[in-house]
């Protein structure tokens, strides 16, 4: 007789889901014991308890809350792409009509600069272009071989890195820059075999891992075509 009473007992137990499956099947239920609802306290961690009603409606002010700060977040996203959209059209356009090799190299160190960054360097892979001697801009060529090490350990399967970089690889890359503490690097190339560009600022913090690179990857991709104009492709 016990163990029919258990037996009975157990499968009147009522848990979270069986719950959630009875107002499923019965959406009704609220409707049919509107009074026993009105009457109903949930724990409050400030006030101790709330109506059922209550708790519902705060739920809803919280939801409301949390869309009107994504679409907050959206509207800015959407301006500062728009910001960016126009300083992209700018800057191709002022590197289109260079006259030199040089101005066009100056004119993106001077728009990095505007932004506040330390500088734009632009590294190409020797194997890939006509820049030995006796062109004039030997100092852009980058060895294939000793940027691999590298390549492997920053950018890994990726196009882009954004971090800090140690002493001998800023020696590598930007062995006239003084003071960088993080860099944003864009391979160029459709498999990243033409070189590197490179922003790099003064602030360890002002770039590191996770930020956007929409504006690296529309540069890293409208480079090479100016770039050769200038620069003969092997």
């Amino acid at each position: 007789m016990k163990n029919v009473e258990e037996q009975t007992d157990s499968e009147v137990m009522l848990d979270d889901q069986a719950v959630g499956e009875y107002l499923r099947q019965n959406p009704d239920f609220f409707i049919r014991n509107a009074r026993q609802v009105e009457q109903m306290a949930v724990p409050h961690p400030v006030r101790g308890s709330v109506s059922l009603v209550e708790w519902h409606m705060a739920r809803q002010r919280n939801h409301i809350q949390q869309l009107e700060e994504e679409i907050t977040l959206l509207m800015e996203q959407a301006t500062a792409n728009h910001q960016l959209f126009d300083r992209l059209l700018t800057l191709q356009s002022h590197l289109a009509a260079a006259d030199s090799l040089q101005t066009m190299l100056n004119r993106l160190q001077g728009w990095a600069r505007e932004l506040g960054l330390a500088g734009a360097n632009v590294r190409l892979f020797n194997d890939k272009w006509r820049i030995g001697a006796p062109s004039d801009f030997t100092q852009l060529a980058l060895s294939r071989q000793a940027f691999e090490p590298l390549r492997i350990q920053r950018f890994g399967k990726q196009q882009h890195f954004l971090g800090s970089l140690n002493g001998p690889e800023l020696l590598l890359l930007l062995p006239q820059a003084k003071s960088v503490g993080s860099v944003a690097m864009s391979l160029m190339g459709d498999r990243g075999e033409l070189g590197v560009l490179i922003f790099s600022s003064r602030d360890t913090q002002h770039y590191q891992a996770g930020m956007g690179t929409l504006l690296l990857q529309h540069l890293a991709h409208m480079l090479p075509d100016l770039l050769a104009r200038w620069v003969e492709r092997v």
